[in-house]
């Protein structure tokens, strides 16, 4: 990892309202998230952060029971730090983590950033028949 950046991962080192601010106004996937959910979500999870000076400038987490699945999920980088290997630090930092390795499945959800998970082994759904889902888009929205 380059000198300047450090990963954190205690919970109380996230920058709740940098992270907020990303999903609810920038990112594609959870427009208009309520800070609370925010708050609860990352609560139940394992998070990434990556700090420049101790300011967050990316973020990242498992939704998983750390012992046989994970979901990885609201992965993002700051748009005036994106193009630095910022996500492959967080993910070399994830995948290295000896209980992610003894998982027995680990999945995500991505509209563009496929070759950057393809890295780590991650590939399209072998059987797409057994995946189901609930999906409501709109769930935010006011």
């Amino acid at each position: 990892m380059k000198q300047e950046f450090q990963i954190k991962t205690e919970l109380k080192a996230m920058d709740i309202k940098l992270i907020h601010y990303f999903l609810s106004k920038e990112s594609y996937w959870a427009k208009d998230i309520p800070l609370k959910l925010v708050e609860t979500s990352l609560k139940n999870s394992y998070c990434i952060g990556v700090f420049h000076h101790n300011k967050q400038v990316a973020f990242s987490r498992l939704i998983t029971d750390q012992a046989t699945f994970a979901y990885l999920a609201d992965v993002f980088v700051i748009v005036n730090y994106r193009k630095q290997g910022i996500s492959k630090m967080m993910l070399d930092h994830l995948m290295q983590l000896p209980w992610v390795k003894s998982l027995r499945r680990i999945v995500l959800v991505t509209a563009d950033a496929h070759t950057l998970y393809i890295r780590y082994g991650f590939e399209p759904l072998r059987d797409t028949t057994r995946y189901m889902e609930i999906h409501t888009p709109e769930r935010y929205k006011k």
